[in-house]
């Protein structure tokens, strides 16, 4: 039993440290001050999916442990999400509702992310480019004016990270190693904009 206990927490703390190096990826000043990703709450929040999505596409299908990693890190993501609620005074009733809100929106980005990636869709002569639409929705969908610019470059990004990441032993990715290639790809251009601060 306290093995058990023991493993349980050994595993919380490996997901979590696996969960916090793929937002300080996700945290890149780069995004939101050269890809006009809005720094707000709900731009951070679909950087923060968009890259956990990256890794649970490169899990799925992998087997049993992949699987159960992957659960782990989204279940790490929801807790991460439910504690900043906390932080910011949210009462126990509604963090609730808005953490059940968040997750029907993980869902929901996860799916088209998914769809958008499966083989061959970019291929459909009528999908209109499906991961530049899923990415226009979510990532850029509370930017006013977003520029195209913007959103090539960061669908060239997460195709890069998806051909990365396939590449990376899955040996090491169970272990909690992960390496994201730079922001920055060789041929992207874009005008830099100013300086979106973090906080």
């Amino acid at each position: 039993m306290l093995d058990r206990l023991f493993r349980r927490r050994r595993d919380t703390r490996a997901a979590t440290e696996f969960f916090v190096k793929i937002v300080g990826q996700a945290r890149d000043p780069v995004f939101y001050r050269d890809l006009g990703v809005p720094d707000t709450l709900d731009g951070r929040f679909d950087m923060v999916v968009l890259h956990v999505f990256l890794v649970m596409h490169r899990l799925k299908g992998q087997g049993a442990a992949a699987a159960d990693w992957s659960r782990q890190l989204y279940e790490t993501m929801i807790d991460n999400f439910e504690k900043s609620l906390m932080e910011q005074g949210v009462g126990d009733s509604g963090i609730s509702r808005r953490v059940k809100t968040m997750a029907r929106g993980m869902a929901g980005r996860i799916q088209a992310y998914d769809r958008a990636l499966a083989p061959g869709a970019e291929r459909d002569p009528l999908d209109g480019g499906l991961l530049e639409v899923a990415l226009d929705n979510n990532v850029y969908g509370t930017a006013p004016d977003a520029d195209r610019a913007h959103l090539a470059a960061m669908t060239a990004y997460v195709r890069r990270q998806v051909a990365g990441l396939a590449e990376q032993p899955l040996e090491s990715l169970l272990a909690g190693q992960i390496h994201f290639s730079p922001v920055h790809g060789d041929g992207d251009h874009f005008d830099g904009a100013p300086d979106a601060r973090m906080e």
